[in-house]
């Protein structure tokens, strides 16, 4: 039999009866242990035996198997027989009965804490407590403990109050573990209330303060008991500095962890790895990796925490490839190394890569964790895999992940961004806990869906359940007015901005730039760009976006160079902005060299959505072959959006042949877009070839072709008022249709013509005339001229591009009425004043 290379077995003869007390019984037992260690049958095997082992024997046993690594079910389930037969422990002798039991049950309720197993060390106290026997200090410890593990504040109290009533409330450890089980279970006055009353105080008490305070959210008050622990003369040990350092990590105070790291190297502890590792990640998450990289290096010994905080730390400021390297000449990985990785491919937007290494984890051998979960999801929500994310929902709700917040949100991302928001909303409702960083989920998968309203709902349901929002709702919930054209809360959303302290937050800065530009207030949002302490390059990009959609094209590109001399580099969306600045203000050549430039100066590849631009820019100004020949040899394939351009320019310059070849290429990749229809029959009108625009007409009634109905909303007493084309349900109908004849007298005798070639149905006339009369915007228009004073402007905002004679009438209403009207259209925004618009007629 091979012997255990514990130091009972090094003797040569059995003791005597005499010996220590220790009867011939005992010894034989002893000999015979080493078979059932790896059965973790030592407390079971001397309770048969009818013997108690002594504590050698006990504390050796506990050595092997946590050396053997034996598994926490196989202690559990030796525990578990003992109590399962507590009939035979009043079979054996009444002395042998009380020194075995206080042994036994002592010891299995210690080793259900250390092992996890915390709801059967609670049970079994009970039973305990119910064969009369009486728990020493140690016990106390282990259930106080376990109570903080399990957050079970209810059941910690009851502990505490048997604890007190067997005298161990003035116990130093015994109080120590009461701090932090009060602290953990989210009672920190509880906590502070026993710190306070303990009659003294070793370094382990200040720890267990230090560290709450920390772990549960403030971190100042951590920092505070660190000083008191000071004045108090009680030097910090290993675990104080790295319980502040998590502090100083927490609150990103660099400055504060430097000189807790110069304490370090005075006080010689750099000799203890878990503060070399606290320093390490203080560095990485205050974004000063070349520091810990350098510590690292000096380290003369390592374990695994030191690789995996700076294996995160680069994962996290985006060298990936760095974080790579030293993942793979690390000696030994456990999930958190691959956690790492995953987390760092995915936040980098590597997704193919988080996949992959996600697979590879798997195979070899480590189960995914919580946190495998959460960092895999958002690469699956990128790639739109949805059928991915369900498998590993599936796997989810088998390991019992689902309950946690972190996940919950993760799932509901995943699910918003693959356009399935009923199943997002569905899993929101059974999340056992709901905090803001999930509503605000919803309010974005809502968003991006193109449900506004459903968004605003579900953001104002938050407000009037007190729930505050932080300032990623802010930046969620700013596009939800934009596209409501609902300035009124957009404005009232800047006031709580501006009273929670969010103005600093840069992305709450670029979504109300977004927010007032759409809205039609691009100059409010150059005050809250210039008022901004600090810009990125979404805050450059959202400005010259802004300055392109409204018209101001000079003004896009003096921004740009502005951008230019910070030393911003701008990215494919930034350029977006400049060539459709350059399109508005006409200017071909430095479209062209702003083009060529992306790839020449930035290293930017053009993507299809430039070359459409580029088309644009060509087409308005005339060189129609020109943007023709883009279309043939560009690197990518032609969607909709190119011929759409394209079919624009054809109907305006009147080029009749290129405007039906690229119809007929529109016709073939969204036959159902009845827009495309009316621009080719505005071609064929324009031409005067009617026998063609019947022929049309004729197509779309085969086709079932349907033209979506014009919707236009306007703001007044801040209430948004929405008419549809031909509609009379307003309450002001009457009014606004009285208003409309009174200006179509004034604006025929200025000039103005219906052009009743935009109606493609074959009726009469004056019913096409009546037609074009009741369009939503002029409906709209002549609400907004009604019911706001003199000399303001009137703001419209319409769903669709809007119509040749509905421009053309605005310009005449704009003059004679004396107002500017700002219409935002599908496009862009149209300003009108004294008869112009800022488009210049192209758009």
């Amino acid at each position: 039999m091979d012997r255990p290379p514990f130091s009972l077995y090094s003797l040569s003869r059995p003791p005597s009866s005499s010996q220590n007390g220790t009867s011939l019984s005992v010894y034989n037992n002893n000999l015979h242990l080493s078979s059932f260690l790896h059965a973790n049958s030592y407390y079971f095997y001397f309770y048969r035996r009818g013997t108690t082992p002594t504590s050698t024997v006990v504390e050796a046993t506990v050595k092997h198997r946590r050396k053997n690594k034996v598994k926490n079910r196989e202690v559990a389930s030796t525990a578990a027989t003992v109590c399962d037969n507590q009939s035979q422990f009043t079979q054996t002798n009444t002395n042998k009965q009380k020194r075995c039991n206080v042994f036994l049950w002592n010891g299995m309720i210690r080793d259900y804490v250390k092992n996890g197993l915390h709801r059967k060390a609670l049970r079994l106290y009970h039973q305990m407590l119910h064969e009369g026997i009486e728990p020493n200090r140690l016990v106390f410890i282990s259930l106080i403990n376990a109570c903080g593990s399990l957050s079970d504040l209810q059941a910690g109290r009851e502990i505490h109050e048997d604890a007190i009533a067997r005298g161990f409330d003035s116990d130093l450890c015994v109080d120590t573990a009461l701090a932090s089980m009060y602290a953990r279970c989210g009672c920190l006055e509880d906590a502070h209330e026993v710190f306070d009353r303990m009659p003294e105080r070793d370094v382990a008490s200040w720890n267990a303060m230090i560290s709450a305070y920390g772990q549960k959210g403030n971190p100042y008050e951590s920092l505070a008991f660190f000083k008191e622990m000071q004045v108090h003369g009680m030097k910090p040990n290993a675990i104080t500095v790295a319980s502040v350092l998590s502090t100083c990590t927490d609150i990103l105070a660099l400055k504060l962890g430097k000189q807790i790291h110069g304490y370090v190297i005075r006080t010689e502890l750099e000799s203890h790895v878990i503060v070399v590792n606290a320093i390490i990640d203080m560095y990485c998450k205050c974004a000063n990796v070349e520091n810990a990289h350098k510590l690292f290096e000096r380290m003369p010994k390592r374990d695994v925490v030191s690789w995996n905080a700076l294996i995160t730390g680069y994962a996290k400021c985006g060298s990936v490839n760095i974080a790579v390297k030293l993942f793979e000449t690390m000696p030994h990985r456990d999930v958190v190394s691959w956690n790492a990785i995953i987390a760092g491919y995915s936040q980098n937007g590597y997704c193919y890569e988080a996949l992959a290494f996600f697979n590879e984890m798997q195979v070899q051998g480590l189960k995914p964790n919580l946190i495998t979960m959460v960092s895999v999801l958002p690469a699956c929500a990128d790639l739109l895999a949805l059928e991915l994310g369900k498998q590993i929902h599936c796997y989810v709700i088998k390991s019992g992940f689902e309950s946690h917040v972190a996940m919950g949100t993760g799932l509901i991302d995943l699910y918003t961004k693959c356009g399935n928001v009923n199943i997002a909303h569905k899993l929101f409702q059974r999340m056992p806990q709901q905090n803001v960083v999930t509503r605000t989920a919803v309010i974005a998968g809502y968003s991006q869906n193109g449900h506004p309203h459903e968004a605003m709902a579900f953001f104002n349901e938050m407000l009037m359940q007190g729930i505050k929002p932080n300032s990623i709702t802010m930046v969620n919930v700013l596009p939800v007015c934009a596209d409501l054209f609902n300035l009124q809360q957009g404005r009232q959303i800047h006031s709580y901005v501006i009273r929670s302290g969010f103005q600093s937050d840069v992305n709450v800065g670029n979504g109300l730039i977004y927010m007032y530009a759409k809205c039609g207030y691009i100059g409010i949002a150059r005050q809250v760009f210039d008022k901004m302490s600090s810009w990125n390059v979404v805050s450059w990009t959202t400005m010259i976006l802004g300055y392109g959609i409204h018209g101001h094209g000079e003004d896009a590109l003096a921004l740009f160079s502005q951008m230019q001399q910070t030393g911003t580099k701008p990215n494919h969306i930034t350029f977006i902005g400049v060539l459709t600045a350059c399109t508005h203000a006409g200017l071909v050549d430095k479209g062209w060299q702003y083009f060529e430039c992306m790839k020449s100066d930035y290293g930017l590849e053009p993507e299809l959505r430039h070359y459409a631009c580029l088309v644009d820019l060509l087409g308005r100004s005339g060189h129609l072959d020109e943007a023709h020949n883009i279309i043939k040899n560009m690197p990518f394939e032609s969607d909709a959006v190119v011929w759409g351009t394209l079919l624009g320019a054809c109907r305006i310059h009147r080029n009749n042949e290129l405007g039906e070849e690229a119809a007929k290429r529109l016709f073939e990749l969204e036959p159902n877009n009845a827009g495309y229809y009316v621009l080719l029959s505005n071609i064929y009108a324009e031409a005067e070839r009617w026998e063609d625009v019947a022929k049309l007409r004729t197509m779309l009634k085969q086709r079932e072709v349907k033209k979506q109905p014009g919707c236009s909303l306007i703001e007044v007493n801040r209430e948004v008022h929405t008419f549809l084309t031909g509609d009379r349900t307003h309450p002001c109908s009457e009014r606004i249709y009285a208003m409309l004849g009174t200006l179509y007298g004034q604006m025929k005798e200025a000039g103005y013509v219906p052009n009743t070639n935009l109606v493609l149905q074959d009726v009469e006339e004056e019913v096409k005339k009546n037609m074009l009369y009741s369009h939503s915007e002029k409906l709209a228009i002549a609400f907004g001229i009604i019911n706001s004073s003199p000399g303001n402007p009137i703001r419209i905002i319409k769903n669709l591009r809007v119509c040749s004679d509905c421009h053309n009438a605005t310009k005449f209403i704009s003059k004679i009425v004396g107002r500017k009207i700002i219409v935002r259209d599908a496009n862009r925004f149209h300003h009108f004043n004294g008869g112009l618009c800022s488009c210049g007629d192209y758009w």
